[in-house]
């Protein structure tokens, strides 16, 4: 004990005798490493037409048509011969056009505005428009875009931390960009999607991230679970220590329970290798009862899907979902499928109400940015021979005089179901949880610290190789 406050007065005593300046930076040392604002380059619109113009008097400044800047009120470019033409005709010619100004309005793009420079650049025959900005500027508009803004403020910081997270994970995984401004990254609307409470959230954690045995977690989140969340390695190819099945907190959830129909004509369009569906069969389920595979059959043959394509294939909110085949003008249940019984207690019928994001539908692992930008191979389907679960019922419409038959889903929760539950959250934070502690539910045994610039993935990828994983 002695020694101890000997040492630290002996310390104090040098750190007197020390410059100013050397002591006021080894005080701010955590404050001068974040300091460092990482820069985001958001993909945020293409085509081959993209208008752009200032908010009021300051114009747009354009760099890349001339020796010098020159300055629009009002910009329209367009692609001719691959290359970038300005309309009036001016200018022809560009590989690419950086756009900048100095309103803190920001510029506008078709029908939003975005902080930051805009980076127009030629790639396979379209224009991509690219955002670049630091991260602190561009959260704001995630967490408002992601979150209604009057929800709880922990909540919103919770959103906040693993929005920076995943955003931080995935720079500099591909060339031009490094995220999407849609639900295939996380959503990003731009200023108009700010709000002082959302900048809020944002300022009070501000560099925080996750992390996990020394990397950036793969903070994937979704809009409800509908009981709770679902293992990573259940829905894509790895399973993280992280991102395990735990209890939600969406019973508070304003849509208990989902249903959609579908009509004979409509499951013609939609499986068309078959068909159409004679008979739907459940193959497997995971551990929290979401379908992993499912057979369908129809006139023309059979197809098996993972749950994540067959979701895809009917636009489900989730694959915790039942089928049930009706009989169309009578409405009555003919047979069903269901998940089958796990023993588990049923989790609550709920669905979330905001939109998936971060979720991995699209894309291939790691040949780009990973996490919601880089999805990963879905699990491979069992085999066409395999025959259906015993414990899994399966069901296939019975030809009647009275109607067609009508396919019905009924289904819980509102995406993956990996990760960050935003209703949970909610919940989570309506009961009194702080924003750590909302983290610390639903991504297990992640660390919430500062980000470090040795967390860029730049950095790490040099000394460690990425898991294929997807988003």
């Amino acid at each position: 004990m002695f020694l101890h406050i000997s040492i630290g007065r002996a310390a104090a005593g040098a750190a007197l005798m020390l410059p100013v300046a050397v002591v006021a930076l080894a005080a701010d040392a955590r404050t001068a490493i974040t300091a460092q604002e990482p820069q985001m380059r958001v993909l945020v619109a293409e085509g081959s037409d993209l208008i752009l113009r200032a908010d009021g008097d300051q114009p747009l400044i354009v760099h890349g048509l001339a020796s010098n800047e020159l300055r629009f009120q009002r910009l329209q470019i367009r692609l001719r011969n691959n290359r970038l033409t300005v309309v009036d005709g001016r200018v022809d010619g560009r590989a690419s056009l950086r756009i900048s100004t100095t309103d803190p309005r920001g510029i506008w793009l078709g029908r939003r505005r975005y902080r930051g420079d805009l980076l127009l650049v030629v790639r396979s025959g379209r224009i991509l428009a690219i955002n670049q900005l630091g991260i602190e500027t561009y959260l704001p508009s995630v967490v408002g875009s992601e979150m209604p803004a009057k929800w709880p403020l922990a909540a919103l910081q919770a959103q906040a931390v693993a929005a920076r997270t995943y955003a931080l994970r995935q720079r500099g995984r591909k060339a031009d960009f490094d995220v999407k401004a849609t639900v295939s990254s996380q959503v990003y609307k731009g200023i108009e999607s700010e709000t002082p409470k959302t900048r809020e959230a944002v300022a009070t954690t501000r560099s925080l991230v996750l992390v996990h045995g020394g990397r950036l977690i793969n903070a994937v989140f979704h809009s409800s679970s509908g009981g709770s969340t679902e293992p990573s390695g259940e829905v894509w190819q790895n399973q993280l220590p992280y991102l395990v099945s735990v209890e939600d907190h969406d019973q508070h959830s304003p849509v208990h329970r989902w249903n959609q129909r579908f009509e004979v004509a409509d499951l013609r369009r939609r499986f068309e290798e078959t068909g159409g569906v004679e008979r739907l069969s459940v193959l497997s389920t995971s551990s929290t009862g979401r379908v992993r595979s499912a057979r369908i059959q129809g006139p023309l043959g059979s197809l098996v899907l993972t749950g994540r394509q067959l979701r895809q294939r009917l636009g489900l909110k989730s694959t915790m979902v039942s089928f049930s085949l009706l009989q169309g003008d009578l409405g009555g249940a003919v047979e069903s499928v269901k998940p089958a019984d796990h023993g588990a207690k049923s989790p609550p019928q709920l669905i979330g109400l905001w939109r998936d994001s971060a979720s991995g539908f699209s894309g291939a692992v790691d040949q780009a940015p990973a996490g919601r930008a880089v999805a990963a191979a879905p699990l491979p389907p069992p085999p066409l021979s395999a025959r259906p679960n015993a414990s899994i019922r399966s069901a296939r419409p019975h030809k009647t005089s009275s109607g067609s038959m009508v396919l019905e889903a009924e289904g819980q929760g509102y995406g993956h179901g990996v990760g960050m539950s935003q209703w949970g959250a909610h919940g989570l934070a309506s009961k009194g949880a702080d924003f750590r502690e909302i983290l610390n539910h639903y991504y297990r045994g992640a660390t919430i610290r500062p980000y470090r610039p040795a967390d860029d993935p730049s950095v790490a990828f040099g000394t460690r190789s990425e898991p294929a994983l997807m988003g």
